[in-house]
């Protein structure tokens, strides 16, 4: 009984952020724009999160209403201010990751949780689509014990709900220091939209996401 009703809850937030996630495509525009200074301090939360390529993470999330910004960055590792080069040479320990800054009066950080699975392939060790090694890993960076508990739950509300036959190997670790990528990093997919396509085409991200969730992104 209690795995049957994990599997409800957790398919009823799934088929939750499958409508929103459409929603926020047919508006055409990303969401992210909100002035920060237009929102009182204590509506801002931040949650990071890994999952691959930092290009496609910050553009899946840029279109969910209530994110206020995403900045693409390095975070887990052992160098201070590493740069790209070191990041994808896997010698630093760090994650391309991304830094979410959120209204949660728009928006919690457990219905962030849910639009993140529905974005990776949470099936796969030190490896996301066509980018393999530790650096491209998946994991949840939480930044204190509330947001520690949701993630472990939000996980074990997956396992539970017996969509998958492998265990779910994305990682739940403390939030250390973040490291913002490189200007050009930031936003690339507005930046080189032809580029950015290519590569997310080519890379077979939304292919094996719809093979995970059956979800044409």
């Amino acid at each position: 009984m209690w795995k049957w009703i994990h599997q409800q809850n957790f398919m009823i937030v799934l088929l939750l952020f499958v409508l929103i996630l459409n929603a926020c495509r047919q508006m055409g525009e990303p969401v992210a724009a909100s002035a920060t200074s237009q929102i009182p301090e204590e509506y801002l939360e931040t949650a990071i999160f890994s999952g691959g390529c930092f290009w496609c993470t910050e553009s899946d999330f840029d279109k969910i209403q209530g994110i206020v910004s995403t900045t693409s960055g390095y975070i887990g590792g052992t160098v201070v201010n590493p740069t790209y080069d070191q990041v994808v040479a896997g010698k630093t320990g760090h994650v391309e990751a991304v830094k979410i800054l959120f209204n949660n009066t728009k928006i919690s950080f457990s219905k962030l949780l849910a639009a993140y699975w529905l974005t990776i392939d949470p099936l796969t060790t030190n490896q996301q689509f066509c980018d393999v090694g530790s650096q491209y890993r998946s994991a949840i960076f939480y930044r204190d014990s509330d947001q520690k508990q949701l993630a472990e739950n939000s996980k074990k509300a997956l396992e539970a709900s017996g969509r998958f036959n492998q265990p779910i190997v994305t990682e739940i670790l403390p939030a250390t220091e973040f490291y913002h990528a490189e200007e050009y990093h930031q936003d690339y997919y507005i930046k080189n939209p032809l580029r950015y396509a290519y590569y997310r085409n080519n890379c077979g991200r939304d292919k094996r996401l719809e093979e995970l969730w059956g979800i044409k992104h």
